[in-house]
């Protein structure tokens, strides 16, 4: 019956016209295409079973029922603690209910759909016991650095602060943790979110997700506070020194300090001298700047120039003070350094939107991002709900659902996810099973002998 709905639904074009057929926008009727035809309930599942939904002897086959995926539906209907024993099941309901967003949450130690059964028995059995390790970065964040946009407005010209984010996490968490499988996913309008789904971070406790975060916090204070960074001690630590040089250094003197015009104005230089704790010096650096208002330093050449002037003035010889010196350190970690939503990451029972959901205010598909190639990843190309279904309806739309998103620019998203993180984490995932499968039987088989 659905698929029944769905073909009728379809917008007469004629093969030639390009994909822009589709009105822009977001609505209920074009959602409902997409979860018919494009949404990739078999890779999602997949993921989410982390290799339990086989039919090894090993497999936990309760593992999968006791997850928790949340649906908002359409005048943010909140539907919480829907579990699904098969990717039939999840296909199903998601058809069936077309909801505006999909929200992620933890594995339970029962099926959360079953949770009031649970606690009238009076056992508190109902607890969370297992879940990504997950960041959640959201540009808005940044307001005080970024001039080109605010709130969840992004440009070209403020979305590489959240490529330093992926650049900085990244790395640490494969060098530093030891991390492997790891998903980095567009938002969908203002941010970036972080997957970490290595079996090892699945099963951290709250205390050593807390312990995790912590270890990435450089950027402290309330919203009234304005100095929001101190780095402390005689010598940064190996990881901060490692992205302050690798990364953020050169990030903010080649394209931020430009991009943002960040010494252009007297607000914005005055923006950086608060930054000084030294009143002394940074009084000198205002007149200083005051005195060279009329001078023939171009608009596009003032930024380097103030910037260079203050890292001579605090690394002069006359103010060698270790505060000062750090100074020029803890400006650059102030602009650039990533500002993560440190809740999210500290508990297992945060919910996280699902990759491939729609974001109803732009339209554009949560898709993955190659962190090593996220360089080149431009929020605005990202492919909408609309020009999706345009691609369809360009293509004819196929009846054969299973190669419906070949046919489209998602392809290269969920190929991307498919082979670069899906396949070699359910291999990971299959080599784990196998070998807890066989302790278990080298432990019967040592107790029968005993």
């Amino acid at each position: 019956m659905e698929d029944k709905r769905v073909e009728t639904m379809e917008i007469d074009v004629q093969q030639k016209e390009v994909e822009t057929a589709m009105p822009d926008g977001f609505n209920t009727d074009y959602l409902r295409i997409y979860y018919a035809k494009l949404f990739p309930y078999g890779d999602f599942f997949k993921w989410l079973s982390y290799g339990n939904d086989a039919k090894h002897p090993g497999c936990d086959q309760s593992y999968i029922g006791r997850r928790e995926l949340s649906f908002t539906l359409e005048n943010d209907i909140y539907l919480r603690f829907q579990s699904f024993d098969s990717v039939s099941e999840l296909e199903s309901s998601i058809k069936e209910k077309c909801p505006f967003k999909i929200d992620i949450g933890p594995f339970y130690s029962v099926d959360p759909a079953k949770r009031h059964a649970y606690a009238q028995s009076g056992n508190n059995v109902f607890v969370p016991v297992e879940r990504e390790l997950i960041f959640d970065i959201d540009i808005s964040d940044y307001d005080d650095v970024r001039y080109c946009c605010s709130g969840a407005d992004t440009c070209l010209d403020c979305w590489p602060l959240m490529t330093i984010v992926i650049k900085i996490l990244d790395t640490s968490l494969r060098g530093d943790f030891g991390f492997n499988h790891i998903l980095w996913v567009y938002s969908g309008r203002r941010g970036v979110h972080c997957w970490v789904c290595d079996s090892r971070a699945r099963k951290l406790s709250n205390e050593q997700r807390s312990a995790i975060a912590d270890y990435f916090r450089v950027y402290k204070g309330g919203e009234n506070a304005l100095k929001k960074v101190t780095l402390t001690g005689p010598v940064l630590h190996p990881f901060l020194a490692r992205s302050y040089t690798d990364v953020l250094k050169c990030f903010f003197e080649d394209k931020l300090l430009h991009s943002q015009q960040l010494f252009a104005s007297e607000e914005k230089c005055q923006k950086i001298l608060e930054l000084i704790p030294d009143g002394n010096v940074s009084s000198e650096l205002h007149d200083r700047w005051q005195g060279n208002r009329r001078s023939s330093i171009s608009k596009e050449d003032v930024n380097a120039a103030r910037w260079e002037q203050l890292k001579t003035t605090l690394q002069s010889g006359k103010h060698k003070t270790q505060g000062l010196r750090r100074c020029v350190e803890e400006i650059v970690f102030s602009y650039t350094y990533p500002r993560l939503d440190m809740e999210v990451s500290k508990h297992m029972n945060h919910l996280l939107k699902a990759p491939f959901c729609i974001h109803p205010k732009t339209g554009r598909v949560c898709v993955p991002i190659d962190p090593n190639n996220c360089d080149d990843f431009d929020p605005s190309t990202v492919p909408t709900l609309s020009q999706l279904l345009g691609e369809l309806n360009a293509a004819g739309m196929q009846i054969d659902s299973e190669s419906d998103w070949e046919r489209t620019s998602l392809e290269k998203s969920i190929r991307f996810f498919r082979t670069s993180f899906l396949q070699p984490m359910l291999k990971a995932c299959k080599e784990e099973l196998e070998s807890a499968y066989n302790a278990k039987l080298q432990q019967a088989k040592n107790n029968l002998n005993w």
